[in-house]
């Protein structure tokens, strides 16, 4: 078997893009179209196994992570994920551990479901865009209702169940205007672990190349600046905020961990509920479609050429504005979807965030710096 060369995160889809929401910014529910002739979207029992016997053979560390991903995979029921544990106990080898993890939209969340989630530790994402009257504004219901309220009262049991999940806030054209209302909302729903995720949604025609709802890059780093200067004075130590930690990665020379800010990317690819291996959860589309999980081992699909070609036009195509950037090494381009627009030379390829990026990744960089001293110096 083909050993796998670098640390890698499959975002598995047990219901595909279903979900019992319609967020108007979800760029995964159209994924459906992939599937005309599916009329039933749940991972079979056998697609199942074949991915959980795989992930494991194809983990060389002690623990091994499992990413259930959707849609939303609440969907599946809790009957599915009893299955997922009873399989991953059959197949995992001794001195291994397994971690699985959820990212949910919160609704679907009971006490039955925190029980469960709670016992066989799993660790828990929940889609939170802030307090209601900024949450509700693209996160709705099929039927245009709001949302908000369900997705708090779900991550209140799951705080009760002694469950603390990390909150996934989407910075959007509206909320992007309130950081300091939506942190200090989130510390005071109790939260511990914080990831903002910026909308991009490319709209050719578009004086900015991006539509209305995408978060204007300015807008963005201002938005990170003012979180970062309340997080600094006062929540050091309490709060993990996922890019302010990415940042702060660069003081000791330690590679991210989050794949937009690789070198290269491709360690993230998909399982979709058929079975059907993608190279990235924003490239499920018939031009990034690998195989089947069914055919090949995992190693085979990470360490194919096109998956490798994937992942190494991240760097090849850096323009020549970010090689030579300050700040490079904090960034090094984002994500490659978000490269549409044009750098100052006029150079193609510039990331549509990079001027939110700089301004803000500019502004951490003496604190990012001063850890680094210590650092040397064994202060710390």
């Amino acid at each position: 078997m083909t050993t796998i060369s670098r640390e890698f995160q499959i975002f598995a889809k047990p219901v595909g893009p279903i979900c019992n929401l319609n967020c108007s910014y979800c760029y995964y529910l159209d994924k459906q179209n992939l599937y005309p002739d599916t009329g039933h979207f749940l991972m079979t029992d056998d697609i199942l196994e074949k991915y959980i016997v795989k992930q494991i053979q194809a983990s060389p560390e002690s623990m091994i992570n499992f990413s259930w991903h959707g849609g939303e995979p609440f969907l599946a029921g809790i009957d599915f994920f009893k299955k997922v544990r009873r399989l991953q106990s059959v197949h995992i080898p001794a001195g291994k551990t397994i971690v699985n993890g959820i990212q949910t939209n919160g609704t679907l969340i009971n006490d039955e479901w925190c029980r469960f989630l709670s016992e066989e530790g799993f660790i828990i994402g929940i889609s939170i865009d802030g307090p209601a009257e900024l949450h509700n504004i693209y996160r709705r219901t099929k039927d245009d209702s709001t949302t908000c309220e369900k997705v708090i009262r779900g991550f209140q049991l799951l705080k009760k169940h002694a469950i603390v999940p990390e909150i996934l806030c989407v910075v959007n054209d509206e909320n992007v205007k309130h950081p300091l209302i939506i942190y200090n909302f989130f510390k005071q729903l109790g939260a511990r672990y914080i990831t903002f995720i910026p909308l991009v949604e490319p709209e050719p025609g578009s004086s900015s190349g991006a539509s209305r709802k995408s978060v204007p890059a300015e807008e963005f780093g201002l938005f990170l600046t003012a979180i970062f200067n309340e997080w600094v004075e006062k929540d050091i130590g309490e709060i993990k905020i996922q890019i302010f930690e990415e940042a702060a990665r660069t003081a000791f020379n330690q590679e991210h961990t989050l794949c937009i800010f690789r070198l290269n990317c491709g360690g993230v690819p998909v399982v979709e509920h058929t079975g059907d291996f993608y190279s990235c959860d924003h490239y499920v589309e018939k031009d990034h479609f690998l195989g089947n999980i069914r055919d090949h081992s995992l190693s085979y699909f990470l360490e194919s050429d096109q998956q490798r070609r994937f992942g190494m036009i991240k760097s090849v195509t850096l323009p020549k504005y970010c090689i030579a950037c300050e700040v490079r090494e904090m960034c090094n381009g984002e994500c490659p979807k978000n490269r549409f627009i044009l750098t100052p030379e006029g150079e193609a390829g510039l990331n549509y965030l990079c001027k939110g990026y700089k301004y803000f990744f500019n502004h951490c960089r003496p604190f990012v710096e001063a850890i680094a001293a210590a650092w040397k110096n064994q202060d710390i």
